[in-house]
């Protein structure tokens, strides 16, 4: 079997944040390699920097020591500019919150996430109906997030994540706001996109129902690395 590229690497990860007039320590030395293709969850009580994680690895935050590689790119070198257009071009992001902006339908909250790129128009169509398709919602794109179910929203934010096929999708509590014939519905419709588009999906969750479906899982307490499972 082909060995995936590796894709992220954490290497001696350290993240502090300035509390009165100390630190608190978020995360603590993580070591951390991702390939490309992996469906893998951080995994761990509320506090225990699974979110800290996320946003080093989405380019959103950058770490106090150690090194963050992602897509061979040091986070800490990004100027904000660079780790901007990283994430408009490789990284998508699914939040508990839907974040679907109400004045648009489905089909220009999907496209949204395309108008930085330099697409023609007919590029954005085939794009956002490919991705409409991949969650089941095209017959829903003249539809606005008001006429639409939680779980028919996340699977819209799923479709805006996906729509410029990134490289790694970043996943912070999806299934937060669902029942769970939702959760199940959005997850599998992941697990789906993770098979055949080769996407890295990378989750943030204490969700019993997520785990069922992770290939790998990193279970963090206090900032560390404490086990892995497969």
């Amino acid at each position: 079997m082909e060995e995936k590229e590796e894709i992220i690497r954490l290497t001696g990860l350290v993240k502090r944040f300035p509390v009165g007039n100390g630190f608190f320590t978020a995360l603590n030395q993580i070591d951390l390699s991702i390939k490309k293709g992996e469906f893998l969850g951080l995994v761990g009580p509320s506090g225990s920097g699974k979110t800290t994680l996320l946003n080093i690895i989405g380019t959103l935050d950058t770490p106090t020591e150690g090194e963050a590689l992602v897509l061979n790119r040091s986070v800490a070198s990004l100027t904000p500019k660079e780790s901007a257009a990283l994430r408009n071009r490789s990284i998508g992001f699914i939040f508990q919150s839907y974040n679907l902006l109400p004045v648009y339908t489905v089909y220009e909250n999907v496209e949204f996430a395309l108008l930085l790129q330099k697409n023609s128009k007919e590029e954005r169509r085939r794009a956002v109906t490919d991705a409409l398709e991949w969650v089941g919602l095209a017959d829903k794109a003249q539809s606005r997030p008001s006429q639409l179910s939680g779980g028919e929203s996340q699977r819209v934010a799923i479709a805006r994540a996906m729509v410029k096929r990134p490289a790694i999708v970043l996943a912070d509590e999806p299934s937060a706001n669902l029942d769970a014939k939702n959760s199940h519905t959005i997850l599998q419709t992941m697990r789906k996109l993770n098979e055949e588009l080769d996407t890295t999906f990378i989750f943030a969750t204490h969700d019993e129902k997520v785990m069922q479906y992770l290939k790998r899982t990193i279970h963090l307490e206090d900032g560390k690395v404490r086990t892995e499972e497969l």
